[in-house]
């Protein structure tokens, strides 16, 4: 019998071993539930529209001409010097737009275009886990290597409420990790899952060893609006930490635009001419009209401050959200930033008459909590064993992520049916 074409047709290694990704599961699980509408915080996308003034400056950019035709692949002038004006007091130097910023196709295309700029198949990517899943997919695509180096969950000891802050790195780790072949080194912050926000001792002691070693930073600050705790950005701690930095951003995440797909890097000249050509092969360039509006939303966020009341909103939502958790009596890790709240669920009890289909029944504990909990109360969250890897994915086995960036009356929901863990508990 002849093969099938399927048979014979075989992906490159860098994306064969990718399978179907913990948001398809999610989502698929979200649809196929019977309890419907779902109570969906899983995916950290937003529950409401962007700012009405970035709406009308969207819809006003839809009329001009040369915003609906290629942008410049470095990214419209506009929207760069607006971004320069905005962070040159941050960075605490005069940015120049021309030259040390440039627009990507969203973050993670941002990203990409950083690893696909610098790093050689076979070096080395250092990423400290729990990780955003699609770092290690970028770095597989460039044919790299992840060397993790995992954060050291705190003890509960009995609280309810467990700082953020807690979640550690071990120093020693973070050397041994290092090699002649590390490349670059990825931190998060404020993070995700873990919603902490780096101390400026912490990015001290790192950014001194890319330094010592010439390895590059990628700093994805993509939630640096939404930190409740002051907040240090690496690039601003030395000269010789800034020449190796490139600091990533988001309009999405700053403006409740996930679906935009704008992104920013920030950092030296010599850096950023290397990631614009890189980003000029992957995509070229980014859609004009998103551009244009997102420049009228960093031109006028501070004098109607947004900033301020996105940071405000955001703190009451996750406040009036993690007190179901108090109600049960079940850990959570109060977030020093972001959206994201990671809870631990090691007292939920999931009856042995549970039936799971195969692709769940084979995976960990936190995926099969994550199902259970789509199926039998209508709430998603997402599994974390997909931030890990697989060597350290039992320290997620107990946590689910939730995404709290949603309407209240959809957090409300997520809250009342969440009250139906008290029959799956333990004393």
């Amino acid at each position: 019998m002849a093969a099938r074409p399927e048979e014979l047709i075989k992906p490159a290694e860098r994306i064969s071993g990718f399978g179907n990704d913990v948001w398809t599961m999610v989502n698929s699980a979200a649809a196929a539930s019977s309890i419907q509408p779902i109570a969906n915080l899983g995916q950290g996308f937003f529950g409401y529209n962007p700012p009405r003034f970035l709406i009308d400056a969207a819809q006003e950019a839809l009329t001009k001409v040369d915003c609906n035709q290629y942008s410049p692949t470095r990214g419209r002038p506009r929207l760069k010097k607006a971004l320069a004006d905005t962070y040159s007091p941050l960075f605490g130097r005069v940015i120049d737009p021309v030259t040390e910023i440039s627009i990507t196709t969203g973050a993670n295309e941002g990203m990409l275009s950083a690893i696909m700029a610098f790093v050689e198949p076979g070096e080395e990517v250092i990423c400290f886990e729990p990780f955003f899943d699609q770092y290690i997919r970028n770095i597989h695509l460039a044919s790299a290597i992840v060397k993790y180096v995992p954060f050291m969950p705190p003890s509960a000891d009995g609280r309810v409420r467990i700082p953020a802050s807690e979640w550690t790195l071990d120093m020693q780790q973070v050397r041994q990790a290092i090699s002649p072949k590390t490349k670059m080194m990825i931190i998060n912050t404020p993070h995700n899952p873990i919603g902490k926000v780096f101390s400026r001792g912490e990015l001290l002691a790192l950014g001194e060893l890319c330094v010592q070693h010439s390895i590059i930073i990628l700093s994805d600050e993509v939630y640096d609006r939404l930190s409740y705790v002051p907040f240090t950005r690496i690039s601003t701690l030395s000269p010789e930490i800034e020449a190796r930095t490139l600091t990533v951003g988001s309009v999405g995440k700053a403006f409740y635009a996930t679906g935009w797909r704008v992104g920013h890097l920030i950092g030296p000249a010599s850096l950023i001419n290397h990631v614009s050509t890189a980003h000029t092969r992957i995509c070229f360039a980014t859609p004009g009209p998103q551009q244009e509006a997102a420049a009228v939303g960093y031109e006028e966020a501070d004098s109607r401050g947004f900033w301020e009341e996105s940071r405000m909103d955001m703190m009451s939502k996750m406040a009036r959200f993690n007190a179901v958790w108090e109600e049960l009596g079940l850990s959570y890790i109060d977030p020093q930033g972001g959206y994201f709240v990671l809870v631990n669920t090691s007292r939920v009890k999931i009856p042995a008459s549970f039936a799971f289909p195969p692709e769940v029944e084979e995976r960990s504990r936190d995926f099969k909590l994550s199902w259970f909990l789509i199926m039998e109360l209508g709430v998603a969250a997402i599994p974390p064993a997909d931030f890990y890897s697989p060597e350290n994915a039992h320290l997620s086995e107990d946590y689910l992520r939730f995404a709290v960036c949603k309407n209240d009356d959809l957090l409300e929901l997520a809250k009342q049916r969440l009250r139906g863990l008290k029959k799956y508990m333990d004393d």
